[in-house]
């Protein structure tokens, strides 16, 4: 008999491999049933995990921390044992401001598109509004880090604001907002409705970025682990089935029903084989590496990824560094149930649990503690890297 897992997630691309490994039997495999609660916004998804109406959650990575730390709640410990993916992400704007920023079409150069948005900034005389999916999402995130970079100031130069992924388009089309940062389908909604222009993918920003996590009560983890490390090795399944060009059709079809992500079939399509329309009308771009579900340890939750998102929330959230907390918030990333599930399988397992953040500049042989692992380049745009180690010393280097 099966035993039962329930699952909240949002109608997003990114959830794809709890979905596949249900959908294709890797789940049934493993003696599991899984079922789905699908949500639109990520407070609702938070919340039917932490009052128990739901086991385990597709999750903002970053959410699962400031959870962890009691940051704009009461603290409640979530464990994060698997990435759902890197990546994924893109900037789409206004018809207007694209022109102004992007004026030669096409993707561009972050460094460049930030600089003529810092200029364009100055001439408004308002201040621009981008809408995020959360205040603690990667998103959230690699916007100001970006913007930060490029001289446009986060609060004192842009509002920013949160607008769940379903109504991005929306909120776009009616005036509220002059640019998105979210995860497909919604920025290719805007794009064929001709509402908006996607200017930059996240990856751009930072390579390797984190993205989207499987989020689970660390009481509930432990009470069963043994199904969760099952879980972890269908999705594991799933991960590479979604990456074969082989399936690619039928995985977009199973992830537009209505129940699921409920978007055109085709804008699904696309972004699992790495390609956008930028423009209303104009020709597909392919960005390899657009969403990244699977190899080089894409699943694995590096400790550094979670400092890396710490490191942000003390940036914009928090008042000061704290060790403890840090320590808290890197705990929440668990190498150890991910090592323990897929030990003894055909799965490569990183020797280390930190590492270098934006540090790997051509591909890389690193130590493994079980197969062979290559990793490619993982840089963010602006030269930087960050090393868990030294995260004062990182916070004090940022302007």
């Amino acid at each position: 008999m099966s035993e039962r897992l329930k699952i909240g997630f949002l109608p997003l691309v990114d959830a794809a491999l709890p979905i596949l490994a249900q959908e294709h039997g890797f789940a049934a495999e493993q003696g599991l049933d899984l079922e789905f609660v699908r949500d639109l916004s990520w407070a609702t998804v938070l919340d039917r995990l932490l009052y128990g109406h739901s086991d385990a959650a597709h999750m903002l990575a970053p959410l699962t921390i400031a959870t962890t730390l009691g940051i704009g709640r009461p603290a409640r410990d979530l464990s994060v044992p698997f990435v759902l993916g890197l990546n994924g992400n893109a900037i789409t704007v206004s018809n207007d401001l694209a022109r102004k920023i992007q004026p030669e079409g096409g993707l561009g150069n972050a460094a460049d598109v930030g600089k003529r948005l810092a200029e364009t900034v100055a001439q408004m005389g308002r201040k621009p509004v981008f809408g995020v999916v959360h205040r603690h999402s990667s998103h959230n995130y690699m916007l100001r880090y970006w913007l930060a970079a490029c001289g446009v100031q986060p609060e004192r130069d842009v509002d920013i604001v949160t607008v769940a992924p379903p109504f991005a388009a929306d909120a776009l089309e009616t005036g509220e907002i002059d640019g998105i940062c979210v995860g497909e389908p919604w920025n290719s909604v805007a794009v064929e409705r001709g509402v908006g222009r996607i200017v930059l993918t996240t990856a751009q920003i930072w390579r390797r970025g984190v993205e989207k996590v499987l989020a689970v009560p660390t009481a509930k983890l432990e009470e069963r682990r043994g199904s969760f490390e099952r879980l972890i090795i269908a999705m594991r399944k799933a991960g590479e089935h979604f990456v074969d060009p082989a399936n690619w059709d039928v995985n977009a079809a199973i992830l537009s029903r209505p129940h699921y992500v409920g978007a055109d079939k085709e804008l699904i399509l696309r972004a699992i084989s790495d390609r956008l329309r930028l423009v209303k009308g104009g020709e597909i771009v392919h960005f390899p590496d657009f969403m990244f579900q699977f190899r080089e340890a894409a699943n694995f939750p590096w400790v550094s990824q979670a400092g890396w998102l710490y490191a942000q929330m003390v940036r914009w959230d928090a008042p000061h560094f704290d060790p403890d907390a840090a320590k808290k918030a890197m705990g929440v990333f668990r190498p150890d149930v991910y090592r323990a599930a897929l030990a003894g399988r055909d799965s490569p397992l990183p020797g280390a649990s930190s590492k270098v953040e934006g540090g790997i500049g051509s591909p890389l042989g690193v130590g493994a503690q079980q197969g062979t692992l290559v990793m490619s380049p993982d840089k963010f745009f602006d030269g930087k890297t960050f090393d868990p180690e030294r995260l004062e010393d990182y916070l004090a280097s940022l302007a």
